[in-house]
């Protein structure tokens, strides 16, 4: 997939600590527990002191990572948005086309296994009814729509801000629609397929996706077809 290796992922970051991986480590635990709790029950029936319990960690402990009971799930929430924004980090020194834009999501998505999936699922159908999980959710995509901009902004600096900025928003809330769409859908929680299988499902609207990447494609190609449209007419007039 690569042309080079001198994007922003080219270089790699420090290495953790052992202290800071255990750290992310039981904060991730504690994401994990409280997904599950509350995609099983509801977050008006789940307390914190249940999820420090699940979690294997005292009150304060959990405390000390999260500010309230439903901040927990964020580091969960989060890490689909890095994994995408890391293998489009390790993809072509240049603005991504939108096919590579579907390619690193389709990836990001395929490596969650079904009972994740299932959590998630109910994660985001347990928003509906908890104003304070919905926070956490927005903030998580508008944190990752402006870490889109910023690797944008690295891959193309010559590319009109104005541009990059539209397309990071379309992109991201790309992902965003698409997951809750699948979240509001009563059919099977589905399973991750190829890039091709993905690709291919995206375009049939009379089938039911196998998992959240279909929807996640139709909306990409939908909400960032005018970016990638408006730039190319652009390059005609310009040449």
């Amino acid at each position: 997939m690569p042309e080079s290796r001198t994007g922003p992922s080219a270089t790699a970051s420090p290495r953790p600590n052992l202290a800071e991986r255990r750290k992310s480590a039981t904060r991730m635990e504690i994401a994990h527990t409280a997904a599950r709790l509350f995609a099983e029950r509801g977050t008006a029936a789940v307390t914190a002191e249940q999820i420090a319990a699940a979690s294997g960690v005292g009150l304060r402990t959990f405390y000390r990572y999260c500010r309230t009971k439903e901040d927990a799930v964020e580091p969960m929430l989060s890490a689909g948005a890095s994994r995408w924004l890391d293998i489009l980090g390790d993809g072509p020194d240049r603005l991504p086309t939108i096919t590579e834009l579907e390619t690193a999501a389709i990836r990001a998505l395929n490596v969650v296994d079904r009972d994740e999936l299932d959590i998630t699922r109910g994660l985001l159908r347990a928003m509906a009814d908890d104003s304070a999980l919905r926070a956490v959710w927005f903030r998580v995509n508008l944190t990752g729509e402006h870490a889109l901009l910023e690797l944008l902004t690295k891959l193309s600096p010559e590319t009109d801000p104005l541009r990059l900025r539209t397309l990071a928003a379309a992109a991201a809330g790309a992902i965003r629609i698409g997951l809750e769409q699948w979240a509001d859908d009563d059919g099977p929680v589905g399973q991750p397929g190829s890039v091709a299988e993905t690709s291919s499902a995206a375009t049939e609207t009379g089938i039911r996706p196998s998992g959240p990447a279909p929807l996640v494609v139709r909306c990409m190609r939908e909400l960032t077809v005018g970016v990638y449209a408006q730039a190319q007419a652009n390059t005609t007039t310009a040449g």
